[in-house]
């Protein structure tokens, strides 16, 4: 064979390589124009996931974004709970109580994960605000058939069934953001109230991590419901009287007339008050024309029994 005609074999044969891997990347750029740039960003933005899996999603349903966000979430799902199956077990001690006051109704409720870290991150505390959301409305439809003062308690498997927009439960949020976030997790509990119109709710968070949602979210919370008050000042009356039951961690509430027994009292009314330790909780109250009926005090990661209900 001359070197004439083998140096023209290798050169048609090399042509040949070039033309197809053009073609090949032409392929390819068809894809990347098929996941419009506009609907990337929009679906990127409506959803939170990547921008590699958003563009897969779009690619796979020839740009559709409702068929692209709803296999989103299902994958993401999927994902979700086959991490949190994997971290199951894993200690989730740091979270955060999450507390809302309503008209005449007030939920707080506890969520865990495993780091401080993950407790400041917004898609954690959006998880937070949904089991807030989720457990009001549950009690409220539960309860409005009732008359009264009405309290109710719900713990993390009975949290769980909880719906969350159509079709999803708490569970199932519980999931996803543990897909997203690489930790495990968990709803441990949650108390609501509700009271009668001359009743009020006053509310107390320690160690606030946002102030830019309608719920407050530390690693303290406290409930109060209590009759009186000097007109016009029952809020503050509220979060003193909150802020009193998270310093101090009453067991219980006690009598108005209860002796303090000292630096171990563990009643309510007879405690030292705190933002007055001249007098008692008791005395406070009856230059307040105010009288405590009921409260419960959350610190986060403490075990259930632990727990004033």
């Amino acid at each position: 064979m001359s070197l004439t005609f083998l140096f023209r074999a290798i050169t048609r044969d090399v042509a040949k390589v070039s033309v197809c891997q053009h073609l090949q990347s032409l392929h390819t750029g068809c894809h990347l124009l098929a996941a419009d740039k506009a609907l990337l960003m929009k679906l990127r933005k409506n959803t939170g996931y990547t921008f590699i899996n958003c563009k897969k999603a779009l690619e796979k349903f020839d740009n559709d974004m409702a068929q692209a966000e709803t296999w989103l979430h299902e994958q993401a799902q999927k994902e979700g709970w086959s991490k949190a199956n994997k971290l199951e077990g894993r200690k989730a001690k740091e979270g955060l109580i999450g507390v809302f006051v309503g008209n005449k109704a007030a939920v707080m409720v506890e969520v865990n994960c495993e780091t401080d870290f993950v407790a400041h991150n917004e898609k954690f505390q959006q998880l937070v605000k949904d089991v807030t959301f989720a457990t009001l409305a549950h009690h409220r439809i539960k309860t409005q058939s009732q008359d009264g003062y009405v309290k109710s308690v719900l713990l993390g498997d009975q949290l769980g069934k909880l719906s969350v927009g159509e079709g999803t439960s708490l569970a199932d949020q519980v999931a996803l953001t543990i897909g997203r976030l690489g930790e495990n997790m968990s709803v441990k509990r949650a108390v609501t109230v509700r009271v009668p119109a001359d009743w009020h709710i006053g509310s107390y968070i320690h160690g606030g991590v946002s102030s830019h949602t309608e719920v407050a979210m530390g690693r303290y919370g406290a409930l109060v419901v209590f009759q009186g008050g000097k007109e016009g000042e029952q809020e503050t009356l509220g979060r003193k009287l909150g802020q009193h039951v998270v310093g101090e961690a009453p067991l219980s509430l006690g009598n108005d007339n209860d002796l303090p027994c000292g630096e171990s009292e563990t009643r309510l009314l007879p405690q030292t008050f705190l933002a007055d330790p001249s007098r008692t909780v008791a005395q406070f109250l009856r230059g307040q024309q105010a009288r405590v009926l009921d409260f419960v005090r959350f610190q986060c990661g403490e075990s259930t029994g632990e727990a004033a209900k």
